[in-house]
């Protein structure tokens, strides 16, 4: 049987392969764009029928059908590794729940033989190829290792998704496909470029900008920070960028496009911009789109802090939440509240170190003021009761707000709290200060 006879055999409606999924399954749905659209829109009208369906997923930017069931608590789960606001509304509806992960771990999580497999694993995917692979798109992650530890394994074909180049475990052959369904081709979801950078991201991104040199490679973490570090290198002088990512975002898109980015300095995928996973605008869907100089990589390759290591002048930019006066970092939660997740915030800290002349920065406004409420600051005394340490202490580099940048190497307990509350908001530094006093981290000769 030749590939495309092969094809016609698996080829099935959404409601066959909707069929499949039966009480107390295990059911993955892929990660950010290639989660699912028809082939879930099939499951959730039989949803009703069954119980204790327990969904997998993450990034998602647009709302599956299957939370939208009548009573869907009583039918299903939702379990997610890295949080959205879609996910959040989830968790709030009772029927979502979070999974802690260092992301650049997912793919052994898969392989290991203790951890429940997927018994269905439904994908986006490109149309299959003259070879007989289909492409998982912007998002090689972990799909490969999802895939090979499903029980049936159901990809979705739409025709919008990006062909995206890689290296390895960027497709899956029709060998290893027990189903394809033909989409209706919806545009794969967008994630809307960030608004003007305020005047706080503008002075924090000019603080980092020069300490990135010629040749540096790059890792940007979402939002407003990273975005305007990404503008700020735009129309610098910078040349000879590259890129080893987790996210690909619409910044490095505006950097090749600027002429900053050429990989060609990189000791480690010379000429590529290497990434596990991408979401944007359209823009960057063409960019991605039969792109050699892009390499989609599975996640434990992207993020292993091992590999980052090997590259030289790595840097790495990533936002927190808050900071507290030992050095710890959440960059996930609100107190019990889960926002996002650790992703590879950890792996590219560590990894940035590690490399020869890398630099990690951890980035935040001073405070932020709460709808409603007093200003408060985001450097605390200790994390809020509740909140995730996402970043141990021992492993911060340099902590970046508005008031200026502190490398946190090699210092004591009483030369961290100096150093952190240094670049605190002016009105919280006194009270910062009495509290490290109370807390045994404030030495009398300290500046005060």
């Amino acid at each position: 049987m030749n590939i495309q006879e092969e094809y016609a055999s698996k080829l099935v409606s959404a409601d066959t392969a909707a069929a499949v999924v039966k009480s107390g399954d295990w059911v993955d749905y892929g990660w950010c764009v290639g989660t699912p659209v028809t082939v879930d829109q099939a499951i959730a009208k039989r949803l009703p029928e069954l119980e204790d369906v327990k969904f997998r997923g993450g990034v998602l930017l647009k709302r599956p059908a299957v939370f939208d069931v009548e009573n869907a608590p009583e039918h299903m789960c939702w379990n997610s590794w890295h949080m959205t606001g879609i996910e959040r509304k989830a968790i709030a509806e009772g029927f979502g729940y979070f999974s802690p992960m260092r992301y650049a771990e997912l793919p052994r999580f898969y392989r290991d033989p203790n951890m429940p497999k997927p018994d269905v694993a439904v994908i986006q995917v490109t149309p299959m190829d003259g070879h007989g692979y289909f492409n998982f798109g912007p998002q090689a992650s972990h799909l490969a290792a999802m895939c090979a530890s499903a029980k049936k394994v159901i990809v979705e074909v739409n025709k919008n998704q990006p062909n995206c180049h890689g290296g390895f475990e960027h497709c899956i052959h029709i060998s290893e496909v027990d189903m394809i369904v033909e989409s209706g081709n919806e545009p794969i979801p967008q994630l809307p470029a960030g608004g003007p950078a305020s005047e706080i991201d503008k002075t924090v991104a000019k603080l980092i900008v020069e300490e990135i040199p010629n040749g540096a490679c790059l890792q940007l973490g979402i939002g407003g920070m990273p975005n305007a570090v990404g503008s700020m290198i735009a129309e610098s002088d910078l040349k000879d960028l590259g890129v080893h990512t987790e996210m690909y975002v619409d910044g490095f898109v505006d950097l090749y496009n600027a002429g900053k980015i050429n990989c060609s300095k990189k000791n480690l995928d010379r000429g590529r911009e290497v990434y596990a996973f991408a979401a944007g605008t359209q823009k960057l869907y063409d960019h991605l789109n039969n792109n050699p100089a892009c390499m989609s990589a599975p996640v434990n390759y992207t993020n292993d802090p091992y590999v980052v290591a090997q590259i030289d002048n790595f840097i790495s930019i990533n936002n927190a939440v808050d900071v507290d006066l030992f050095g710890q970092v959440n960059a996930e939660s609100a107190g019990i509240k889960q926002i996002s997740g650790t992703g590879g915030q950890l792996d590219f800290v560590m990894g940035a170190y590690l490399s020869n002349g890398g630099k990690s920065f951890i980035c935040m406004s001073s405070s932020f003021q709460p709808k409603g409420k007093p200003m408060q600051s985001r450097i605390r005394p200790t994390l809020t009761p509740g909140s995730i340490a996402s970043d141990p202490r021992t492993a911060v580099h340099y902590l970046v707000t508005e008031y200026g940048m502190v490398n946190l190497k090699g210092l004591n307990t009483w030369q961290r709290a100096e150093a952190i509350i240094s670049i605190a908001h002016p009105d919280f530094r006194d009270e910062l200060i009495a509290e490290a006093e109370k807390m045994g981290i404030w030495r009398k000769s300290n500046r005060r």
